[in-house]
């Protein structure tokens, strides 16, 4: 991405943003694939690597390396209701350079 350091990351499109809160909200083969392979998911959802200044896709080496937006052992996704009254809150969330991470409110309570 044009002006952006080497080691900066990117926010997610808000096009993916959005897609990916859609489906969560109302797709259960997608809610499985998420919870089983949040990298699938997000290329499902839309998302590309930015390939860095070498060529080589460092950002999807490092998603594909394990932990885009992992849910911890134990966590449950958050329901399709709740992910869906929550929206608001999760496109900001989501919309920062990205993290690893999932966010607390796409999680159960």
């Amino acid at each position: 991405m044009a002006g952006q350091g080497k080691d900066q990351k990117r926010p997610l499109e808000q096009k993916v943003v959005k897609k990916l809160l859609h489906k969560l909200s109302t797709d259960d083969n997608f809610r499985a694939l998420f919870q089983r392979n949040p990298h699938a998911a997000l290329v499902e959802a839309g998302w590309e690597a930015a390939p860095d200044e070498t060529g080589t896709d460092a950002e999807m080496a490092e998603i594909s390396g394990g932990s885009c937006l992992t849910m911890t052992n134990g966590a449950t996704l958050a329901s399709k209701e709740q992910i869906a009254a929550r929206s608001a809150t999760l496109e900001q969330e989501l919309s920062v350079p990205f993290g690893f991470f999932c966010p607390p409110a796409l999680l159960a309570d």
